[in-house]
């Protein structure tokens, strides 16, 4: 069973195309995001898309709902709290994009190696040595990012399910609290083995 955000070996289109070419693509409809927040059927409509290309990909609609069950809660709970003001467009726009965007990360991820990925990074940072700056580091700076919307995802849906274990119930404060714990656990685990490995300044 493939885990969130994880490579998984194919040869379908997405799997061919350059790494860079997915990450173009990544940035650009993360920036589209924002725009069409103004349009809904836009934003839906961006969402349909990057939800078909997973079935194009070779990838089955069962890990696509992997990827996004983790923050169903955290949606569902951001979306009650825009129709209680009688926001009905955020309601809709901002899941959208939440959806999108954890989709979109972990499609990345799913279809593109590791190393691709940092090879590309790294490449593009390359010119800005002149001005200190080190590509390797902002390889990995960005690829972390990118690695830590399904760590997030995960985090979130390992406390949803163990919150429902014990109370049955849904609370925001019981679910927010051991989800940020949690996510700084992983940030010092993380944070010690780069350090480690040299990255500590």
């Amino acid at each position: 069973m493939n885990q969130l955000g994880l490579y998984l070996p194919g040869d379908s289109w997405l799997h061919r195309a350059p790494a860079a070419f997915k990450l173009s693509a990544m940035v650009l409809i993360a920036i589209a995001t924002v725009v069409l927040r103004r349009w809904m059927p836009l934003s839906l409509a961006l969402l349909v898309a990057v939800a078909l290309t997973y079935p194009s990909a070779g990838i089955s609609l069962k890990t696509l709902f992997r990827q996004v069950r983790p923050v169903l809660v955290m949606t569902a709970f951001i979306a009650a709290l825009h129709l209680l003001t009688r926001d009905w467009h955020l309601a809709v726009v901002v899941p959208a994009a939440i959806f999108t965007l954890v989709l979109l990360a972990a499609l990345v991820t799913l279809t593109t190696r590791t190393t691709d990925l940092v090879d590309v990074i790294v490449r593009l940072a390359r010119p800005l040595t002149r001005f200190g700056v080190e590509p390797e580091r902002v390889g990995l700076t960005l690829l972390l990012g990118i690695r830590c919307v399904p760590l997030i995802s995960a985090l979130a849906g390992q406390v949803r399910e163990a919150q429902l274990a014990r109370s049955g119930s849904f609370d925001i404060t019981t679910f927010a609290v051991p989800l940020i714990v949690a996510a700084i656990r992983e940030a010092d685990s993380l944070g010690e083995a780069l350090t480690a490995r040299g990255f500590d300044d």
